[in-house]
């Protein structure tokens, strides 16, 4: 069989393309490996269009990888070698919204900015925000069940998927649409491909849970002694604020550093704290909820659970202080060559890791910059290593830090997944069984294995 010319038989000559004709975009997520063309590209538009270029790839061995918004971080969309890339970016569109059962059915390519604008369009809020809002899809978020800056009151993607249509390794279509927030039939399948990297099966079409629009944010940027001060801070509020608090973002001191070395925001308070936090809450506009808000943050200052905080008076004070903590996208600019971990720790032990990993990484890499970042209120921190010099090995470094992920019983993937960058570390976080169940799953989906190979766990 000649399997390119099948292909753009099912899908259309102008959507299978070779050689110098693929586009860079596809050669490359953003994990920051070398690029690699792909040994075709293809881009089905429909859901049977997907179906008809798996069955052929399966009946032909070849094997894919499934490429949607390529801001992945951890490698699972880009290319290895004889690889076709199955790229999603025409199956786009905002099929159904139901404004009384709160739901929406979206195809997978669909940016998550589009979803979240048709949501607002009908009155209503869809909880996941990333900040490559712009750029990735939902079927990519659903693929790696991503998390984002609002999982303390919506949670990560998961908890937002109410069902999906899935087609399986040899063309099979499985249609589990499902809109009811209760359905207890059986095995749950669709929560199965969430997560799964795109190695049991490519999603194309998504059921979303949507929520009541909530009111407009207060914000503050306030200044912690300590991850156990804020976590304290973080109880009070969620005490007061039930249901309302939004954001808890902790930005640690070298990040703070780094941010203001690059002279694109000012100094927030007088003295550097050990921890900036970036706190949200869906309180209204008003001067009752401003007066609320307020006296909330004075009662953290009376308990010394933090010794300052800004309230942003304005939507120009709210992006100021979210340029804080959307600083690190630049980072790389100017320091090119980092290691970017994503993990979750235990928010008990949260002081003490973030004092072992500064200890590890001047054991390992001495006099380099370590960082560490992110969703506080969901334990999930980012951290980064940052060289001194371009093509720095600082892999010894990022081994200690995992090690530590393991030794604090933290996870060494919170949001971004596991690819190809993270294969080597599962075991820290996995046991033997829960690895060999997960390798049975995959048999079973894909016996040939030509879904995303060696993405999670080496090909076998």
């Amino acid at each position: 069989m000649d399997l390119i010319a099948a292909l753009k038989e099912a899908v259309g000559e102008n959507f299978v393309r070779e050689g110098d004709a693929i586009p860079h975009r596809n050669w490359a997520d953003m994990a920051e490996m070398s690029p690699v063309r792909p040994a075709a590209l293809v881009l089905p538009a429909s859901t049977a269009e997907v179906s008809a270029v798996l069955s052929l790839c399966s009946r032909a061995g070849q094997k894919i990888v499934v490429q949607g918004g390529m801001t992945g971080l951890a490698g699972g969309a880009h290319p290895q070698a004889g690889e076709i890339a199955v790229s999603l970016e025409r199956l786009q569109g905002i099929e159904e919204i139901d404004v009384a059962g709160r739901t929406m059915i979206a195809c997978a390519g669909t940016p998550l900015y589009k979803v979240q604008e048709a949501a607002k369009e009908a009155g209503l809020h869809y909880g996941v925000d990333l900040g490559a809002r712009g750029t990735c899809t939902i079927g990519g978020n659903v693929a790696t069940n991503a998390g984002g800056v609002q999982a303390l009151r919506y949670g990560v993607t998961r908890r937002n998927v109410l069902g999906l249509e899935v087609v399986l390794a040899d063309g099979t279509v499985l249609d589990g649409l499902n809109k009811l927030m209760k359905n207890n039939t059986g095995y749950d399948w669709p929560q199965l491909m969430i997560g799964s990297e795109g190695t049991l099966g490519v999603i194309t079409r998504v059921s979303l849970a949507l929520s009541p629009a909530l009111p407009a944010y207060q914000s503050a940027l306030c200044a912690a002694a300590s991850a156990d001060d804020a976590v304290v801070a973080l109880g009070e509020l969620d005490r007061l604020f039930p249901g309302r608090l939004v954001t808890f973002e902790g930005m640690w001191r070298e990040y703070m550093d780094v941010t203001a070395s690059m002279g694109k925001t000012r100094e927030p308070f007088a003295e550097r704290a050990e921890i900036t936090l970036l706190i949200e809450a869906a309180l209204g506009d008003d001067e009752a909820a401003q007066d609320q808000f307020a006296e909330a943050l004075a009662g953290l200052l009376e308990r010394g659970l933090i010794s300052d905080a800004l309230i942003a008076q304005s939507l120009q004070d709210r992006q100021r202080f979210w340029d804080y903590r959307e600083a690190n996208y630049e980072f790389d600019s100017v320091m090119p060559g980092a290691i970017h971990l994503d993990v979750s720790l235990p928010t008990a032990k949260m002081d003490e890791a973030i004092d072992h990993m500064r200890r590890e990484t001047e054991a390992h890499a001495p006099g380099r910059i370590f960082i560490a970042y992110g969703h506080m209120a969901d334990s999930n921190l980012h951290l980064s290593l940052f060289p001194s010099k371009t093509g720095e090995d600082l892999y010894p470094a990022a081994e200690a830090l995992y090690e530590a992920v393991g030794r604090f019983h933290g996870s060494v993937s919170a949001e971004h997944g596991i690819g190809v960058l993270k294969r080597p570390y599962l075991s820290r976080s996995r046991k033997p069984e829960e690895i060999a169940l997960m390798k049975g799953f995959k048999r079973m989906l894909d016996p040939a294995g030509i879904l995303n190979p060696g993405r999670i766990f080496a090909a076998e």
